[in-house]
């Protein structure tokens, strides 16, 4: 297993980024600023895209994994890593999500705790409706781990 860090041709892995962020511009509008990394076993498995929001923050704006990969531990490699990484580059990460029980929890396995929310954002910026296990996707819950607490 290998992650690497892709600074050119970062199109190239569109399709897999819409598994996350299901609409292209709107992932265009942190793919060319962010850090965009690349996990392979054998092929590709997972991405996850990672911005500067301020001096003290970075943001995870796309953790994405194929399908048929989902529950392989892919997911969790990557943001370990993450983790990792930018432990020592700042003093939060930032992940915003859906308002879903399940995918909030797997989050807080990772320290990740409820920060804020931003009303109306997936009907306010994306062209059609968007759904999470059968329900619609209204609001953006934004979770935070602060490092060295």
């Amino acid at each position: 297993m290998e992650i690497k860090r892709i600074t050119e041709n970062k199109d190239d892995f569109m399709d897999i980024l819409l598994l996350a962020d299901e609409q292209v511009n709107m992932i265009q509008k942190y793919l060319y600023t962010g850090d965009l990394y690349a996990l392979f076993d054998d092929d590709l498995k997972t991405v996850a895209v990672v911005t500067k929001e301020d001096d003290e923050t970075y943001e995870v704006k796309n953790l994405a994994t194929y399908e048929k990969f989902h529950g392989k531990g892919y997911g969790s490699h990557m943001l370990n890593f993450i983790l990792d990484e930018y432990r020592n580059k700042c003093k939060r990460l930032l992940l915003g999500t859906g308002d879903d029980e399940q995918i909030l929890s797997y989050y807080a396995k990772f320290g990740f705790v409820y920060s804020h929310t931003v009303k109306n954002f997936f009907v306010d910026n994306y062209d059609h409706e968007m759904f999470e296990d059968g329900k619609q996707l209204v609001d953006m819950i934004y979770l935070k781990l602060e490092f060295g607490e």
